[in-house]
């Protein structure tokens, strides 16, 4: 019997006319997104199904767009008799946390799109446009990472942001300290060191001032014990308690995304199956180069839900 895992995409992970599929077939899925675009008092659907493609990825947009194509599938999911209570554990990349709650039924779907709403936005204004900078280091492993960031910072902000496992880590911080490691990385051993066209430097500590608008705004958000425990992107390992939850939730802001040690995590818990909700195929391509104990698949259309309930109902 297989033991399985939930998870749920990040930033990145966006694209025009995802969730289109789900909508059309299933009502379970069109009421998630009405829902969203009640919530926030715009047609987010519109902007999801149609574009135009730059006013999707700025990030107040992106996060709630990504969360409601994720929360259209597992309603579909469930729409097809496969409950999230099926999983022993959901996770999810950054944002893609706040989905996974929302699955878990943590959160509410209106409450988590007006979260993610407000943390775009306040992420977005942290930092002034063109202080801060993203990289991905290929091919060093976190320890090597941590010490170039050290080497390179020279008194700025400098950290990793995210371990995505697979020999790819991004760093994050002061736009100088960023292009300074860039240019070490070849010596340090990285086989490849790329800056990222993002709009800040997320998780890292530049964010505090979107952590504290999001400590405001989780202080009164409702928060209930999930239906199966949530593994965190700031502790790699499960908790099923809502104070918790509100805590790791703010921290998340500013601190590093361990996606490759939530993965261990679960795998080392037994876990052998990954299905990716939602939008694009980034985790489940991270998972095997990750632990190859972990076998992926991508539920982001109708013909895959269907595809995959079928598999399920015949194993």
């Amino acid at each position: 019997m297989m033991t399985l895992a939930l998870v749920f995409p990040g930033q990145g992970s966006q694209a025009v006319g995802m969730g289109r599929t789900l909508a059309e077939t299933y009502a379970e899925s069109r009421a998630v997104f009405e829902e969203v675009d009640e919530a926030l008092g715009e047609k987010l659907s519109a902007l999801i199904f149609e574009g135009p493609e730059e006013s999707l990825t700025l990030t107040e947009n992106a996060q709630p767009a990504l969360m409601a194509v994720s929360l259209a599938a597992m309603r579909a999911l469930e729409a097809e008799g496969f409950a999230v209570t099926a999983a022993d554990y959901v996770a999810g990349h950054s944002l893609g946390e706040y989905s996974a709650l929302c699955a878990a039924g943590a959160i509410g779907v209106s409450e988590a799109a007006r979260l993610l709403k407000l943390r775009g936005r306040a992420m977005q204004a942290a930092v002034p446009a063109g202080e801060g900078g993203m990289a991905a280091i290929l091919g060093l492993d976190a320890a090597s990472v941590a010490e170039l960031c050290v080497r390179a910072a020279e008194g700025e902000v400098l950290s990793p942001a995210n371990d995505n496992g697979g020999g790819q880590i991004v760093i994050s911080g002061a736009a100088a300290a960023v292009a300074r490691a860039v240019a070490l990385a070849p010596e340090a051993g990285a086989k490849r060191a790329i800056p990222l066209p993002v709009s800040a430097p997320f998780h890292c500590s530049l964010m505090a001032p979107a952590a504290e608008k999001m400590a405001e705004a989780l202080a009164t958000a409702t928060i209930r014990a999930p239906k199966v425990p949530v593994v965190s992107n700031v502790t790699a390992t499960p908790t099923a308690d809502p104070a918790e939850i509100r805590d790791r939730l703010v921290r998340q802001v500013t601190g590093e995304v361990r996606w490759r040690e939530s993965m261990e995590y679960l795998a080392g818990t037994g876990v052998t199956d990954l299905v990716e909700i939602g939008s694009g195929k980034v985790l489940s391509g991270l998972a095997r180069r990750i632990d190859k104990r972990l076998s992926a698949q991508a539920l982001g259309t109708a013909e895959a839900v269907k595809a995959f309930v079928e598999a399920h109902r015949m194993a």
